[in-house]
Protein backbone atom coordinates (compact mmCIF):
# COMPACT_ATOMS: atom_id res chain seq x y z
CA UNK A 1 0.00 0.00 0.00
CA UNK A 2 3.04 2.31 0.48
CA UNK A 3 3.29 3.37 -3.17
CA UNK A 4 -0.34 2.92 -4.23
CA UNK A 5 -1.43 6.52 -3.64
CA UNK A 6 1.68 7.95 -5.31
CA UNK A 7 1.23 5.67 -8.34
CA UNK A 8 -2.43 6.63 -8.78
CA UNK A 9 -1.47 10.31 -8.52
CA UNK A 10 1.29 9.85 -11.12
CA UNK A 11 -1.21 8.13 -13.44
CA UNK A 12 -3.55 11.12 -13.21
CA UNK A 13 -0.67 13.53 -13.86
CA UNK A 14 0.59 11.49 -16.83
CA UNK A 15 -2.81 11.38 -18.53
CA UNK A 16 -3.39 15.07 -17.83
CA UNK A 17 -0.02 15.86 -19.44
CA UNK A 18 -1.10 14.33 -22.78
CA UNK A 19 -4.85 14.94 -22.54
CA UNK A 20 -4.97 17.51 -25.33
CA UNK A 21 -2.91 15.32 -27.66
CA UNK A 22 -5.15 12.25 -27.23
CA UNK A 23 -8.40 14.25 -27.40
CA UNK A 24 -10.36 13.07 -30.43
CA UNK A 25 -7.94 10.20 -31.09
CA UNK A 26 -8.53 6.47 -30.74
CA UNK A 27 -6.53 6.51 -27.48
CA UNK A 28 -8.88 7.36 -24.63
CA UNK A 29 -8.02 8.28 -21.02
CA UNK A 30 -9.65 5.03 -19.89
CA UNK A 31 -7.25 3.01 -22.08
CA UNK A 32 -4.26 4.79 -20.55
CA UNK A 33 -5.53 4.40 -16.99
CA UNK A 34 -6.24 0.68 -17.38
CA UNK A 35 -2.85 0.17 -19.09
CA UNK A 36 -1.06 1.89 -16.21
CA UNK A 37 -3.02 -0.25 -13.78
CA UNK A 38 -1.98 -3.42 -15.60
CA UNK A 39 1.65 -2.29 -15.54
CA UNK A 40 1.82 -1.51 -11.82
CA UNK A 41 -0.44 -4.39 -10.74
CA UNK A 42 0.64 -7.70 -9.20
CA UNK A 43 0.98 -9.37 -12.59
CA UNK A 44 3.84 -7.09 -13.74
CA UNK A 45 5.56 -4.63 -11.36
CA UNK A 46 3.48 -5.58 -8.31
CA UNK A 47 3.46 -2.05 -6.88
CA UNK A 48 -0.27 -1.76 -6.14
CA UNK A 49 -1.79 -4.08 -3.57
CA UNK A 50 -5.01 -2.88 -1.97
CA UNK A 51 -6.32 -5.27 0.65
CA UNK A 52 -9.91 -4.00 0.52
CA UNK A 53 -10.12 -4.74 -3.18
CA UNK A 54 -13.87 -5.21 -3.63
CA UNK A 55 -14.96 -2.39 -1.34
CA UNK A 56 -12.51 0.08 -2.91
CA UNK A 57 -13.56 -0.64 -6.49
CA UNK A 58 -17.25 -0.59 -5.59
CA UNK A 59 -17.08 2.72 -3.71
CA UNK A 60 -15.08 4.45 -6.45
CA UNK A 61 -17.23 3.08 -9.28
CA UNK A 62 -20.49 4.04 -7.58
CA UNK A 63 -19.31 7.58 -6.80
CA UNK A 64 -18.02 8.07 -10.34
CA UNK A 65 -21.17 6.74 -11.94
CA UNK A 66 -23.44 8.92 -9.79
CA UNK A 67 -21.60 12.11 -10.78
CA UNK A 68 -21.49 11.18 -14.47
CA UNK A 69 -25.19 10.27 -14.56
CA UNK A 70 -26.18 13.55 -12.89
CA UNK A 71 -24.07 15.66 -15.26
CA UNK A 72 -25.28 13.81 -18.36
CA UNK A 73 -28.94 14.04 -17.36
CA UNK A 74 -28.71 17.78 -16.69
CA UNK A 75 -27.61 18.30 -20.32
CA UNK A 76 -30.67 16.66 -21.86
CA UNK A 77 -32.85 18.94 -23.97
CA UNK A 78 -36.40 18.24 -22.76
CA UNK A 79 -38.02 19.76 -25.81
CA UNK A 80 -36.14 17.49 -28.15
CA UNK A 81 -36.47 14.48 -25.86
CA UNK A 82 -40.27 14.79 -25.92
CA UNK A 83 -40.13 14.65 -29.70
CA UNK A 84 -37.49 11.90 -29.78
CA UNK A 85 -38.47 9.68 -26.86
CA UNK A 86 -38.95 6.58 -29.02
CA UNK A 87 -35.23 5.69 -29.13
CA UNK A 88 -34.67 5.35 -25.35
CA UNK A 89 -38.07 3.68 -24.91
CA UNK A 90 -37.17 1.08 -27.53
CA UNK A 91 -33.68 0.54 -26.11
CA UNK A 92 -34.92 0.13 -22.53
CA UNK A 93 -38.27 -1.56 -23.13
CA UNK A 94 -37.20 -4.02 -25.83
CA UNK A 95 -33.42 -3.89 -26.19
CA UNK A 96 -32.52 -4.32 -22.50
CA UNK A 97 -34.63 -7.46 -21.83
CA UNK A 98 -33.43 -9.03 -25.09
CA UNK A 99 -29.81 -8.21 -24.24
CA UNK A 100 -30.15 -9.91 -20.85
CA UNK A 101 -31.81 -12.95 -22.44
CA UNK A 102 -29.28 -13.27 -25.26
CA UNK A 103 -26.38 -12.68 -22.87
CA UNK A 104 -27.69 -15.43 -20.59
CA UNK A 105 -28.27 -17.82 -23.51
CA UNK A 106 -24.76 -17.18 -24.85
CA UNK A 107 -23.24 -17.73 -21.40
CA UNK A 108 -25.17 -20.98 -21.05
CA UNK A 109 -23.82 -22.30 -24.35
CA UNK A 110 -20.19 -21.28 -23.73
CA UNK A 111 -19.98 -21.95 -19.97
CA UNK A 112 -21.82 -25.26 -19.60
CA UNK A 113 -20.93 -25.53 -15.90
CA UNK A 114 -23.14 -22.57 -14.95
CA UNK A 115 -26.64 -23.13 -13.61
CA UNK A 116 -29.71 -21.45 -15.09
CA UNK A 117 -29.71 -18.61 -12.56
CA UNK A 118 -25.97 -18.14 -12.85
CA UNK A 119 -26.21 -17.51 -16.60
CA UNK A 120 -29.05 -15.07 -15.90
CA UNK A 121 -26.74 -13.27 -13.46
CA UNK A 122 -24.05 -13.01 -16.18
CA UNK A 123 -26.64 -11.61 -18.60
CA UNK A 124 -27.82 -9.00 -16.09
CA UNK A 125 -24.31 -7.94 -15.01
CA UNK A 126 -23.21 -7.26 -18.57
CA UNK A 127 -26.43 -5.70 -19.89
CA UNK A 128 -26.11 -2.06 -18.64
CA UNK A 129 -24.03 0.36 -20.67
CA UNK A 130 -21.48 2.78 -19.22
CA UNK A 131 -22.34 6.47 -19.27
CA UNK A 132 -18.74 7.44 -18.49
CA UNK A 133 -17.13 5.43 -21.31
CA UNK A 134 -19.80 6.68 -23.71
CA UNK A 135 -19.39 10.39 -22.92
CA UNK A 136 -17.41 11.09 -26.09
CA UNK A 137 -20.44 10.02 -28.13
CA UNK A 138 -23.24 11.71 -26.21
CA UNK A 139 -21.39 15.05 -26.19
CA UNK A 140 -20.39 14.95 -29.89
CA UNK A 141 -22.53 17.49 -31.79
CA UNK A 142 -21.96 15.72 -35.12
CA UNK A 143 -24.03 12.79 -33.85
CA UNK A 144 -27.79 13.36 -34.41
CA UNK A 145 -29.55 14.61 -31.29
CA UNK A 146 -32.05 11.74 -31.08
CA UNK A 147 -29.20 9.19 -31.10
CA UNK A 148 -27.11 11.05 -28.52
CA UNK A 149 -30.03 11.59 -26.18
CA UNK A 150 -31.31 8.06 -26.71
CA UNK A 151 -27.96 6.56 -25.68
CA UNK A 152 -27.71 9.04 -22.79
CA UNK A 153 -31.11 8.16 -21.33
CA UNK A 154 -30.49 4.44 -21.89
CA UNK A 155 -27.19 4.48 -20.01
CA UNK A 156 -28.71 6.63 -17.29
CA UNK A 157 -31.55 4.24 -16.49
CA UNK A 158 -30.51 0.73 -17.51
CA UNK A 159 -28.09 0.16 -14.63
CA UNK A 160 -30.70 1.19 -12.07
CA UNK A 161 -33.26 -1.12 -13.67
CA UNK A 162 -30.77 -4.00 -13.59
CA UNK A 163 -30.01 -3.68 -9.87
CA UNK A 164 -33.26 -5.35 -8.66
CA UNK A 165 -33.01 -7.93 -11.44
CA UNK A 166 -29.52 -8.82 -10.21
CA UNK A 167 -30.70 -9.06 -6.60
CA UNK A 168 -33.59 -11.32 -7.60
CA UNK A 169 -31.37 -13.58 -9.71
CA UNK A 170 -28.73 -13.89 -6.97
CA UNK A 171 -31.46 -14.67 -4.43
CA UNK A 172 -32.84 -17.40 -6.70
CA UNK A 173 -29.38 -18.86 -7.36
CA UNK A 174 -28.16 -18.65 -3.77
CA UNK A 175 -30.93 -19.05 -1.19
CA UNK A 176 -28.38 -18.54 1.59
CA UNK A 177 -27.38 -15.04 0.42
CA UNK A 178 -30.35 -13.19 1.92
CA UNK A 179 -29.69 -10.42 -0.61
CA UNK A 180 -33.39 -9.95 -1.41
CA UNK A 181 -34.46 -10.05 2.26
CA UNK A 182 -37.49 -12.11 1.31
CA UNK A 183 -38.80 -9.65 -1.29
CA UNK A 184 -40.08 -10.80 -4.66
CA UNK A 185 -38.44 -9.71 -7.90
CA UNK A 186 -41.32 -7.35 -8.73
CA UNK A 187 -41.20 -5.79 -5.26
CA UNK A 188 -37.46 -5.26 -5.64
CA UNK A 189 -37.95 -3.63 -9.03
CA UNK A 190 -40.70 -1.30 -7.79
CA UNK A 191 -38.71 -0.28 -4.72
CA UNK A 192 -35.45 0.29 -6.58
CA UNK A 193 -37.09 2.37 -9.30
CA UNK A 194 -39.66 4.06 -7.07
CA UNK A 195 -37.35 5.10 -4.26
CA UNK A 196 -34.73 6.00 -6.85
CA UNK A 197 -37.15 8.45 -8.45
CA UNK A 198 -38.13 9.81 -5.03
CA UNK A 199 -34.51 10.44 -4.06
CA UNK A 200 -33.78 12.01 -7.44
CA UNK A 201 -36.78 14.32 -7.42
CA UNK A 202 -36.06 15.42 -3.84
CA UNK A 203 -32.37 16.13 -4.52
CA UNK A 204 -33.02 17.87 -7.84
CA UNK A 205 -35.82 20.06 -6.48
CA UNK A 206 -33.79 21.13 -3.45
CA UNK A 207 -30.65 22.20 -5.29
CA UNK A 208 -32.72 23.75 -8.09
CA UNK A 209 -34.65 25.85 -5.56
CA UNK A 210 -31.42 26.88 -3.83
CA UNK A 211 -29.83 28.00 -7.10
CA UNK A 212 -32.92 30.00 -8.04
CA UNK A 213 -33.83 31.69 -4.78
CA UNK A 214 -30.48 31.97 -3.03
CA UNK A 215 -28.87 32.96 -6.33
CA UNK A 216 -31.34 35.78 -6.94
CA UNK A 217 -30.57 37.17 -3.49
CA UNK A 218 -26.84 36.93 -4.14
CA UNK A 219 -26.36 34.57 -1.19
CA UNK A 220 -24.12 32.09 -3.04
CA UNK A 221 -20.42 32.87 -3.41
CA UNK A 222 -19.13 32.28 -6.92
CA UNK A 223 -16.64 29.65 -5.79
CA UNK A 224 -19.45 27.62 -4.17
CA UNK A 225 -21.92 27.53 -7.08
CA UNK A 226 -20.20 24.51 -8.62
CA UNK A 227 -20.38 22.61 -5.33
CA UNK A 228 -24.18 22.54 -5.40
CA UNK A 229 -24.69 20.11 -8.34
CA UNK A 230 -22.01 17.71 -7.04
CA UNK A 231 -23.59 17.74 -3.59
CA UNK A 232 -27.03 17.33 -5.16
CA UNK A 233 -25.92 14.18 -6.97
CA UNK A 234 -24.56 12.80 -3.69
CA UNK A 235 -27.75 13.80 -1.85
CA UNK A 236 -29.99 12.07 -4.38
CA UNK A 237 -27.84 8.93 -4.37
CA UNK A 238 -27.64 8.80 -0.58
CA UNK A 239 -31.37 9.41 -0.09
CA UNK A 240 -32.38 6.68 -2.53
CA UNK A 241 -29.88 4.21 -1.07
CA UNK A 242 -31.12 4.88 2.47
CA UNK A 243 -34.71 4.25 1.35
CA UNK A 244 -33.75 1.04 -0.44
CA UNK A 245 -33.84 2.42 -3.96
CA UNK A 246 -31.37 2.73 -6.82
CA UNK A 247 -28.85 5.51 -6.28
CA UNK A 248 -28.03 5.42 -9.99
CA UNK A 249 -31.60 6.16 -11.04
CA UNK A 250 -31.74 8.84 -8.33
CA UNK A 251 -28.60 10.61 -9.62
CA UNK A 252 -29.94 10.60 -13.18
CA UNK A 253 -33.40 11.81 -12.19
CA UNK A 254 -31.85 14.53 -10.00
CA UNK A 255 -29.99 15.87 -13.03
CA UNK A 256 -33.20 15.94 -15.06
CA UNK A 257 -35.15 17.70 -12.31
CA UNK A 258 -32.36 20.19 -11.62
CA UNK A 259 -32.29 21.35 -15.22
CA UNK A 260 -36.09 21.47 -15.37
CA UNK A 261 -36.23 23.71 -12.29
CA UNK A 262 -33.55 26.20 -13.34
CA UNK A 263 -34.70 26.04 -17.01
CA UNK A 264 -31.27 26.22 -18.57
CA UNK A 265 -28.23 24.07 -19.29
CA UNK A 266 -26.15 24.19 -16.06
CA UNK A 267 -22.90 23.73 -18.00
CA UNK A 268 -20.83 26.17 -15.93
CA UNK A 269 -22.19 24.94 -12.61
CA UNK A 270 -21.50 21.32 -13.62
CA UNK A 271 -17.80 21.92 -14.17
CA UNK A 272 -16.75 20.68 -10.72
CA UNK A 273 -19.08 17.68 -10.94
CA UNK A 274 -17.62 16.69 -14.30
CA UNK A 275 -14.02 17.26 -13.26
CA UNK A 276 -14.38 15.30 -10.01
CA UNK A 277 -16.13 12.57 -11.98
CA UNK A 278 -13.23 12.46 -14.45
CA UNK A 279 -10.68 12.16 -11.64
CA UNK A 280 -12.63 9.38 -9.90
CA UNK A 281 -13.10 7.68 -13.27
CA UNK A 282 -9.33 7.64 -13.76
CA UNK A 283 -8.61 6.35 -10.27
CA UNK A 284 -11.25 3.63 -10.63
CA UNK A 285 -9.79 2.33 -13.88
CA UNK A 286 -6.21 2.38 -12.60
CA UNK A 287 -7.28 0.21 -9.68
CA UNK A 288 -9.47 -1.94 -11.93
CA UNK A 289 -6.53 -2.61 -14.25
CA UNK A 290 -4.20 -3.41 -11.36
CA UNK A 291 -6.29 -5.60 -9.09
CA UNK A 292 -9.15 -6.87 -11.26
CA UNK A 293 -8.21 -7.09 -14.94
CA UNK A 294 -4.55 -8.04 -14.46
CA UNK A 295 -5.26 -11.21 -12.44
CA UNK A 296 -8.20 -12.05 -14.74
CA UNK A 297 -5.91 -11.96 -17.79
CA UNK A 298 -3.73 -14.55 -16.06
CA UNK A 299 -6.70 -16.95 -16.22
CA UNK A 300 -7.78 -16.08 -19.77
CA UNK A 301 -9.25 -18.97 -21.77
CA UNK A 302 -10.75 -19.18 -25.24
CA UNK A 303 -14.22 -19.50 -23.71
CA UNK A 304 -13.82 -16.28 -21.72
CA UNK A 305 -12.36 -14.44 -24.72
CA UNK A 306 -15.16 -15.63 -26.99
CA UNK A 307 -17.84 -14.58 -24.53
CA UNK A 308 -16.30 -11.11 -24.08
CA UNK A 309 -16.27 -10.56 -27.85
CA UNK A 310 -19.83 -11.82 -28.33
CA UNK A 311 -21.09 -9.79 -25.36
CA UNK A 312 -19.85 -6.55 -26.90
CA UNK A 313 -21.07 -7.35 -30.41
CA UNK A 314 -23.83 -9.85 -31.15
CA UNK A 315 -25.37 -9.81 -27.65
CA UNK A 316 -25.72 -6.02 -27.80
CA UNK A 317 -26.24 -5.34 -31.50
CA UNK A 318 -28.89 -7.92 -32.36
CA UNK A 319 -31.30 -6.80 -29.57
CA UNK A 320 -30.77 -3.15 -30.54
CA UNK A 321 -31.59 -3.94 -34.17
CA UNK A 322 -34.75 -5.80 -33.10
CA UNK A 323 -35.73 -2.96 -30.76
CA UNK A 324 -35.47 -0.45 -33.60
CA UNK A 325 -37.66 -2.40 -36.04
CA UNK A 326 -40.29 -0.14 -37.52
CA UNK A 327 -38.38 3.03 -36.62
CA UNK A 328 -37.13 3.49 -40.22
CA UNK A 329 -33.59 3.85 -38.85
CA UNK A 330 -30.93 3.31 -41.51
CA UNK A 331 -28.28 0.59 -41.24
CA UNK A 332 -25.47 2.98 -40.14
CA UNK A 333 -27.71 4.26 -37.33
CA UNK A 334 -28.49 0.72 -36.17
CA UNK A 335 -24.80 -0.12 -36.24
CA UNK A 336 -23.91 3.02 -34.31
CA UNK A 337 -26.53 2.42 -31.61
CA UNK A 338 -25.46 -1.19 -31.25
CA UNK A 339 -21.73 -0.53 -31.17
CA UNK A 340 -21.82 2.31 -28.64
CA UNK A 341 -22.96 0.24 -25.70
CA UNK A 342 -19.72 -0.02 -23.67
CA UNK A 343 -19.65 -2.03 -20.45
CA UNK A 344 -17.83 -0.47 -17.52
CA UNK A 345 -18.58 0.98 -14.10
CA UNK A 346 -22.03 -0.56 -13.55
CA UNK A 347 -20.82 -4.04 -14.50
CA UNK A 348 -17.85 -3.63 -12.15
CA UNK A 349 -20.20 -2.67 -9.30
CA UNK A 350 -22.48 -5.64 -10.05
CA UNK A 351 -19.53 -8.05 -10.05
CA UNK A 352 -18.47 -6.78 -6.64
CA UNK A 353 -22.06 -7.21 -5.37
CA UNK A 354 -21.90 -10.86 -6.44
CA UNK A 355 -18.56 -11.27 -4.62
CA UNK A 356 -19.75 -9.60 -1.42
CA UNK A 357 -23.35 -10.77 -1.24
CA UNK A 358 -23.40 -14.33 -2.56
CA UNK A 359 -21.76 -17.73 -2.30
CA UNK A 360 -22.39 -18.97 -5.81
CA UNK A 361 -20.58 -22.18 -6.79
CA UNK A 362 -19.18 -20.56 -9.96
CA UNK A 363 -18.82 -17.01 -8.65
CA UNK A 364 -15.17 -16.80 -9.80
CA UNK A 365 -16.05 -17.65 -13.41
CA UNK A 366 -18.83 -15.03 -13.44
CA UNK A 367 -16.45 -12.36 -12.13
CA UNK A 368 -13.73 -13.33 -14.64
CA UNK A 369 -16.19 -13.02 -17.54
CA UNK A 370 -17.26 -9.60 -16.27
CA UNK A 371 -13.77 -8.19 -15.78
CA UNK A 372 -12.51 -9.43 -19.14
CA UNK A 373 -15.55 -8.05 -20.98
CA UNK A 374 -15.16 -4.65 -19.30
CA UNK A 375 -11.43 -4.67 -20.09
CA UNK A 376 -12.09 -5.45 -23.75
CA UNK A 377 -14.79 -2.77 -23.85
CA UNK A 378 -12.34 -0.14 -22.60
CA UNK A 379 -9.87 -0.94 -25.35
Amino acid sequence: MEWSLAIVALALIAVAAVSNRISGSSITPAILFVSIGLLVGPEVLDEVDISTTSSTVRALAEATLALVLFADASRIDFGRLRREFSVPVRLLGVGLPLTIALGALTAGVIFDVLSFWEVVIVGVILAPTDAALGQAVITEPRVPSRIRQGLNVESGLNDGICVPLLFAAVAAADVESGISEGRTGMTLLLEEVGYGVVGGVAGGLLIGAIVLYAGRRDLIAGSWRQVIPAAGAALAYGTASALGGSGFIAAFVAGLVFQAVIRRDPENMNRLTEEVGSVLHGVTFVIFGAISLGPALGELSWELALYAVLSLTVVRMVPVAIAMLGSHARLPTLGFLGWFGPRGLASMVFAVIVIEESQLPHEHLIVLATYLTVGLSVF
